[in-house]
């Protein structure tokens, strides 16, 4: 997600541009979000037999564009589709591929889309009529396959592993792995580049706590993909990574060596803003900012 629910500014045109598809490994593309809002990076994976479609755009009209390119690029080869988290800009276009892919997500994810896909749909209405036309006729997908933690897909000389990683961006957070490229697919845990944004930490998923998404980050760090593609923003490496696991962080210490003071928590959150504002004037969504102090004060009280 790379705008606040209440952005000050309208949102442009969210439309997914397949023209500007490009390879960044053997038979996988990403069509990529070009710095815009609500347009994420989708990926296109193929094997000898299959083709793996990674997130749908916003929408029926972004999603038919996508199947459309993933029809053409397959070749005849069978079509599946994965979405990364629940958010509509990455799932929301799912029912288009029904009849055409075979639709598999993990079961955290699941849930969400089902408890949660309505509000979301609505809330995100609001936020513009650029965005509420994209989402005329949308009906929430019901997935084909159901995973717990990981599943492994054979593409035919290809395997991809789907994992879930647990609470971070989102309850049902997967990330998409091809490791004969080295190639890994985060999601919104990540969104880097020219459109980097503060880590969101959405009070509508789940109580998300930055210690459970640094915990996150630091095993995707371990792994060392040579290719990252991060939910927004441009592809990169193992440094996008580690530019949101140091910012988690630097949050953690920053916060916690407050916390136990007898400051109030908004001195708290306001000092702490100040820091990482000066660490990364250039992000947006600072927002986000005192979401992650609140969620790890509120941890602190509970334990």
């Amino acid at each position: 997600m790379t705008a606040a629910v209440t952005p000050e500014q309208p949102i442009p045109d969210p439309v997914v541009q397949v023209a500007q598809a490009r390879e960044v490994a053997r038979d996988l593309v990403v069509i990529p979000n070009r710095g815009v809002q609500l347009v994420p990076n989708i990926g296109v994976i193929g094997g000898r037999e299959a083709v793996l479609v990674v997130d749908t755009g916003i929408g029926p009209g972004n999603a038919g564009q996508v199947l459309n390119f993933a029809i053409e690029y397959a070749a005849g080869r069978q079509l599946y589709l994965t979405t990364t988290h629940f958010h509509p800009e990455h799932a929301f276009g799912a029912e288009v591929f029904a009849g055409s892919a075979t639709y598999l997500i993990n079961r955290a994810q699941a849930l969400d889309l089902e408890r949660k896909g309505p509000a979301y749909l609505e809330m995100f209405r609001g936020l513009g009529d650029s965005v509420a036309r994209r989402l005329e006729g949308v009906r929430l997908a019901t997935p084909d396959i159901v995973y717990d933690s990981t599943h492994d897909l054979d593409l035919g000389g290809r395997r991809v592993r789907l994992r879930a990683t647990g609470r971070g961006h989102s309850l049902g957070d997967q990330v998409v792995e091809i490791p004969d490229v080295e190639v890994l697919f985060t999601g919104d845990l990540v969104e880097a580049g020219q459109f980097a944004i503060f880590p969101w930490f959405p009070p509508y998923d789940t109580d998300v706590s930055g210690i459970h998404w640094l915990a996150v980050m630091e095993r995707l760090i371990a792994e060392r993909p040579g290719i990252v593609v991060p939910g927004h923003g441009e592809v990169g490496d193992t440094r996008l990574l580690g530019d949101v696991r140091d910012y988690l962080r630097l949050l953690r210490d920053e916060t916690w060596i407050r916390r136990d003071s007898a400051a109030s928590e908004q001195t708290v959150v306001d000092e702490v803003r100040a820091i990482m504002l000066a660490r990364h004037p250039d992000w947006v969504g600072r927002e986000w900012i005192e979401q992650g102090v609140g969620c790890l004060c509120a941890e602190h009280s509970h334990a």
